[in-house]
């Protein structure tokens, strides 16, 4: 077989190689910031063109998903047309957009950083870069615990996710579904302003991740057996036991895993937008989340995110 041949292979390894390499470069254009431009600007219009905030919300989400689809489609189909090099670069540039890992790794390893440094002010602003609650009155502790959480949760919508969509369906599926990630992030809030009109977006973002978030109790358990210090038999059990005790049907799963790999207990109340949520405990029984604990979480997100590339890619193997 010649070396060409192999190119359509090669995309969600070289992606996952990249965003290992480069992670996020703010001076890269970025194509989820061209999405939350396109969600701002037509968020108004469906509310005009449609009087129910249900329905507008619908059409306005299945719009955005379906177009950011179709265009993802047509530039890599002409890609891969015009030449397979060409189709290559730009499949594993669109898929490398769509992760995450090294990104999330330097946020968390920044605020270990800090924390390290019994710099609190500071590690409590970079926190806040990453998470939706109110941090406002967090300590030391509070903040390495959120930070265990965002990295939890994060592998799953920053890695596994997308690479299970780029194998189901190449980067077109994964772009796709970090449209859905992103209006999610924008308009799926229960105020009174997207109760209506961002539930659609919220539940199809549900949807979106059900299997991954499933999935992830495997690879992080996994991840957790090859790493030292962790304990993999305790996060399967955790999450079979408690990863649906969480409010939202997904993030319970990974949270779950990681509390249990890491012998620690994640959840709780907090605050956001102004609101207490009286979220359970997740690891009820395991120990408080120190600084001490943000680094094995990284070890093991990196892990687990190298575990689904190997996965995605040797399911993906067959449909090409």
């Amino acid at each position: 077989m010649a070396p060409i041949d192999l190119l359509p292979w090669l995309p969600i390894p070289a992606a996952f190689a990249l965003d290992a390499l480069l992670g996020d470069p703010r001076w890269l254009p970025h194509p989820i910031r061209w999405m939350g431009w396109a969600i701002e600007r037509a968020e108004p219009r469906f509310r005009r063109l449609i009087a129910r905030e249900h329905l507008a919300g619908l059409a306005f989400a299945l719009t955005l998903i379906l177009g950011c689809w179709a265009l993802a489609a047509l530039a890599v189909g002409l890609a891969w047309r015009l030449h397979p090099a060409a189709g290559f670069a730009v499949e594993t540039v669109c898929l490398f957009y769509c992760l995450s890992a090294r990104s999330l790794d330097q946020a968390a390893m920044e605020i270990h950083g800090s924390l390290a440094a019994g710099e609190i002010e500071r590690a409590r602003g970079q926190v806040a870069m990453i998470v939706g609650r109110d941090v406002s009155s967090y300590q030391g502790d509070d903040i390495a615990r959120a930070t265990v959480e965002t990295v939890a949760e994060n592998a799953v919508d920053g890695v596994l996710s997308p690479l299970f969509y780029a194998a189901l369906g190449g980067a077109p599926l994964a772009l796709a579904y970090k449209m859905v990630n992103t209006l999610d992030s924008m308009v799926g809030y229960k105020n009174p302003r997207y109760l209506h009109f961002g539930r659609a977006a919220a539940r199809i973002d549900d949807a979106a991740n059900f299997l991954p978030a499933r999935l992830s109790v495997l690879l992080i358990g996994l991840a957790a057996q090859l790493t030292a210090g962790l304990a993999a038999g305790r996060a399967l059990h955790v999450a079979r036991r408690e990863g649906s005790h969480h409010a939202s049907p997904n993030a319970g799963y990974p949270e779950a895993a990681f509390a249990g790999a890491l012998g620690v207990r994640l959840g709780g109340p907090n605050i956001y937008h102004g609101v207490l949520v009286d979220k359970p405990f997740i690891g009820k029984d395991l120990g408080a989340v120190t600084v001490d604990h943000v680094v094995p979480a990284c070890r093991l997100m990196r892990r687990t995110a190298l575990l689904g590339c190997l996965l995605a890619w040797l399911a993906a193997l067959p449909m090409l």
